[in-house]
């Protein structure tokens, strides 16, 4: 459920949604690259990836660069409706040109700008208590306004560890490290097909370069197949800082696919940034069955202990369903018995 910069998660945030992460379509972080609170569902797995292409051109170290950039995700759903484990990182290549000495001088470098290992669970889900009082049955003026209990948002916790390389021109430090990954996530989803997705981020945490940033993303579905998402990310550490501006769209193919295009740019020249991205997320749904998230409490012991009688009563009818069958056949037999 969730709907970042995409359409998807949108499409799972409409009013009245169950109270599962799993939803019938595919939900997904892109197009813009904040995390959205909820998970992809327990038994799904999902691939995301994208292709950059741009300029980074810079004013006082004078160079201009010609960049290409694949980012990927590969998350999974597991144990729990509300956790997931991930591998997110990007690949980068620059070809630069350098005009600072008498004659240019052109070079390439590549290497991961970043991989990430990391898991993360949906603290609280504010959806759930109102799906569970259900929707005003003498207004649809009511179930269809802004209400200020839309202000409260899901909250989800994501904890990683980021593994560098060494000599690497995009991390901050010369040798190979593994360092620490925080986010918190936060989403808004409200009336007219509207999510905000909230990130804030501290990265890198314990090491001599950390970066701490935030990501705010404004999505809106225009219809169940086509959203459009604007996207501001600001980050700031002693290695480098930025603020950058995206925008673009998504559409869903089919209820696993969907594509996106999205644009990036900012407003300094140490460097100046412009890229188009092109993306793609695709899901393998293994998931059975719908498997709601658990209340706490006596409310949710007395749900449960519902739930499991009511199995055990359907199990019971089944098979003395199963018993009168074979009674019926074996009384069938003995008469075709007689008839010989």
């Amino acid at each position: 459920m969730r709907i970042q910069p995409s359409l998807l998660f949108l499409l799972l945030f409409l009013p009245f949604m169950v109270q599962a992460q799993y939803t019938d379509k595919i939900n997904t972080n892109r197009p813009g690259v904040s995390q959205g609170a909820f998970s992809v569902g327990k038994k799904v797995l999902q691939f995301e990836s994208g292709l950059s292409f741009g300029k980074e051109k810079h004013g006082l170290l004078e160079t201009d660069a010609s960049i290409f950039n694949m980012d990927y995700a590969v998350r999974y759903g597991f144990w729990k409706e509300e956790l997931e484990v991930s591998i997110i990182g990007a690949f980068q290549r620059d070809a630069i040109t350098d005009s600072r000495g008498a004659n240019e001088v052109d070079f390439t470098q590549s290497n991961f700008k970043s991989n990430t290992v990391g898991l993360k669970y949906l603290v609280y889900d504010p959806y759930r208590s109102r799906e569970e009082a259900g929707p005003n049955l003498y207004s649809w003026k009511a179930n269809n306004k802004f209400q200020w209990s839309d202000l409260i948002p899901a909250i989800s916790v994501y904890a990683g560890a980021n593994f560098d390389f060494a000599d690497n021109p995009f991390t901050p430090e010369p040798e190979s490290s593994i360092s620490p990954k925080i986010v918190l996530s936060t989403q808004n989803n409200w009336v007219g097909g509207f999510v905000l997705v909230t990130n804030i981020i501290a990265d890198r945490v314990g090491t001599d370069f950390p970066t701490y940033g935030y990501i705010i993303t404004l999505t809106h579905a225009t219809n169940s197949y086509f959203s459009i998402f604007i996207e501001n990310q600001g980050f700031k550490s002693d290695f480098y800082a930025d603020q950058l501006f995206r925008g673009g769209a998504a559409a869903l193919i089919t209820d696993d696919l969907h594509v996106d295009l999205s644009l990036t740019v900012n407003f300094k020249d140490t460097p100046s940034v412009f890229y188009g991205r092109l993306g793609v997320a695709y899901r393998f749904d293994l998931h059975k069955e719908d498997e709601y998230i658990e209340e706490k409490g006596k409310t949710a012991r007395d749900a449960r202990r519902a739930e499991k009688d009511k199995k055990k009563a359907l199990k019971k009818k089944n098979k003395k369903k199963r018993k009168g069958d074979f009674e019926i056949e074996d009384d069938e037999g003995e008469g075709d018995d007689g008839g010989l």
